[in-house]
């Protein structure tokens, strides 16, 4: 009997690997509520930081591109660096490149996975179901893994909630619902800089603590990126050129260098065309860092040192921590206790090879899971090229 390939997630590279996967005939079940992170852990009116050169998600045959999904949705074309992408419009891209390239798509959630002897591995699902696959593919994007640093974790003692006094931004869809309150936005990235600005826009009095003068910034829009600096979907430098194009040699660096270079390089960053829906209407507090959080009468309480190092509190209705995601195999609960403990991994996450494997031998990590291991494209959309056919390929030879 042979067995299928599962693939846990559909987000754009859980699609994306299943349709290589299905051009190249093998058989493959695919798990997973189409876009959830982007349809339900966005807020509403969010717009795609990355360029629409940089937000297809990668299939095996031409016609299935964002600008594809334009034309045959009959909406206006976005081709240029100066056009924003709607994240619903991006949602639907996905569910219909899920319509069109992996149909069979099973909407159910995997509970565990654990080696099966010399067979592959036993997946049991929330319906009650188990089988064997030959191979795993782990595409779980950012669920479960979202961070909240120890500092703030006196204002959440049974961990972040909306109703709470501190959240994190992934609980939030609809901002609206913040309108007429206090609001401190703890990033500088981003996800803080634009939760911010759609809070105030919806009504909120919004203020964003950064840690580090300057650290509240913004990009240069098209017209004036560099123009002697080679191209890539990010912008104009040599960098990002080198791990938009060159991504296979990242994983040979030494740790230290990998994980350094996956932190600075795409860093925190507002988008150009967020600046003036930003400022003037956001307060920004520049500090230190933040020392402490509590609870003060159901309010939450930052204990901040400022740029002077002076112990300051700054206090509001809510805090919301748009303080990003890390990986963290401990915490990807449905792998049983016996595959995480065979995992190498580095400062967490998965250490993987040639064709995204782990050193579990047909237990595969794509998207921002294989970021410590070939770069920082993986946390973008267009990594999809670079990673699914190379993983489709290293999974058929491996197996075929």
């Amino acid at each position: 009997m042979i067995h299928p390939v599962a693939v846990i997630g559909a987000g754009p590279f859980g699609l994306s690997t299943a349709a290589h996967l299905r051009a190249r005939g093998i058989p493959v079940r695919t798990f997973g509520d189409p876009m959830v992170s982007w349809r339900a852990h966005m807020p509403a009116g969010m717009l795609l930081k990355s360029t629409p050169a940089a937000s297809s998600i990668d299939a095996p045959q031409r016609g299935h591109t964002l600008l594809d999904y334009c034309d045959a949705a009959g909406i206006p074309r976005l081709v240029t660096d100066e056009d924003i992408i709607p994240v619903r419009t991006f949602v639907e891209y996905g569910e219909w490149f899920q319509q069109k390239l992996v149909p069979d798509l099973e909407q159910v959630r995997v509970v565990s996975v654990d080696r099966r002897g010399t067979e592959g591995f036993e997946l049991k699902l929330d319906s009650g179901e188990q089988f064997t696959a030959r191979a795993v593919v782990v595409a779980t994007g950012l669920s479960g893994l979202a961070q909240l640093p120890p500092a703030l974790a006196g204002a959440a003692l049974d961990g972040p909630t909306p109703s709470g006094p501190l959240s994190h931004s992934s609980q939030h869809h609809d901002l609206s619902r913040l309108s007429g309150r206090e609001l401190i936005v703890v990033g500088a990235g981003q996800s803080a800089l634009e939760t911010a600005a759609l809070a105030a826009e919806a009504g909120a009095q919004v203020r964003v603590v950064a840690r580090g003068k300057g650290s509240v910034s913004f990009g240069a829009p098209p017209w004036e990126q560099p123009k002697l600096r080679p191209e890539s979907p990010f912008g104009r430098a040599w960098s990002l050129y080198a791990i938009s194009y060159h991504a296979d040699p990242y994983r040979h660096l030494p740790p230290q260098a990998r994980h350094f270079l996956v932190r600075r390089i795409l860093g925190p960053l507002g988008a150009w065309w967020l600046r003036d829906r930003y400022e003037g209407k956001v307060e920004t507090h520049e500090v230190r860092g933040i020392t402490s959080a509590a609870v003060r009468d159901g309010s939450p309480v930052l204990t901040v040192e400022s740029l002077g190092g002076r112990a300051k509190e700054l206090s509001a209705d809510h805090v919301i921590a748009a303080t990003g995601y890390r990986v963290d195999v401990s915490a990807m609960d449905f792998l049983s206790p016996g595959l995480r403990t065979r995992l190498a991994v580095s400062r967490g996450t998965p250490k993987l090879g040639a064709g995204y494997v782990s050193s579990v031998p047909g237990l595969y990590f794509t998207g921002m899971l294989g970021g410590s291991s070939f770069g920082p494209i993986m946390r973008f959309v267009c990594g999809t090229e670079f990673a699914s056919p190379r993983l489709a390929r290293h999974l058929a030879g491996a197996h075929g």
